[in-house]
């Protein structure tokens, strides 16, 4: 898809994960939904389509640290604000402390919402370090098909505790 107007020869950097990554001219409109710039022209994939209207919350992101659900965020709203998505959260050999919590309450069902749930989580114990069931319930919006929310919600908590005592890297450390 080529940009009209005033774009039309201009290609695009966005902060993605710490990296400054330019998007080809070519490749992407202004109007592109943010979800769709990272998985089909930047090839991360860890972000999920769940519903198209930012009501699930399966594509959910960082924008300057706040989760924002990238569906529905056109590509011109994100300029040069810093997007962190999922594969940035942690890593294989050192796993984000909710990551690990997912893992020890058996969080994961079917997995399609966990990205997005975890953003979600990290973004609300950046803000907040010791939330309670209402501060997580009022945080985390993101839907659920298989219910798993008690465990989600413990998960939290394990975690907080977790990088309150310093056992695990923050958001966005890299190893």
């Amino acid at each position: 898809m080529r940009h009209s107007g005033f774009y039309a020869h201009l290609p695009m950097d966005l902060s993605i994960n710490g990296r400054t990554r330019t998007l080809p001219d070519d490749a992407v409109d202004p109007a592109m939904p943010l979800l769709w710039v990272l998985r089909d022209v930047l090839a991360l994939t860890g972000t999920k389509f769940g519903c198209g209207v930012q009501a699930c919350g399966a594509c959910t992101v960082h924008i300057d640290g706040a989760a924002v659900r990238s569906c529905g965020m056109p590509l011109a709203a994100v300029g040069a604000k810093a997007v962190t998505t999922i594969e940035a959260l942690g890593s294989t050999e050192r796993p984000h402390a909710l990551q690990t919590a997912w893992i020890a309450h058996q969080v994961p069902q079917c997995g399609y919402c966990q990205s997005g749930m975890l953003m979600a989580a990290a973004a609300l114990l950046a803000k907040n370090p010791n939330p309670n069931d209402a501060d997580i319930d009022a945080a985390i919006t993101n839907i659920c098909r298989c219910g798993t929310y008690p465990r989600i919600r413990e998960a939290i908590k394990s975690a907080a505790t977790q990088l309150r005592a310093g056992a695990a890297p923050k958001h966005g450390a890299k190893p």
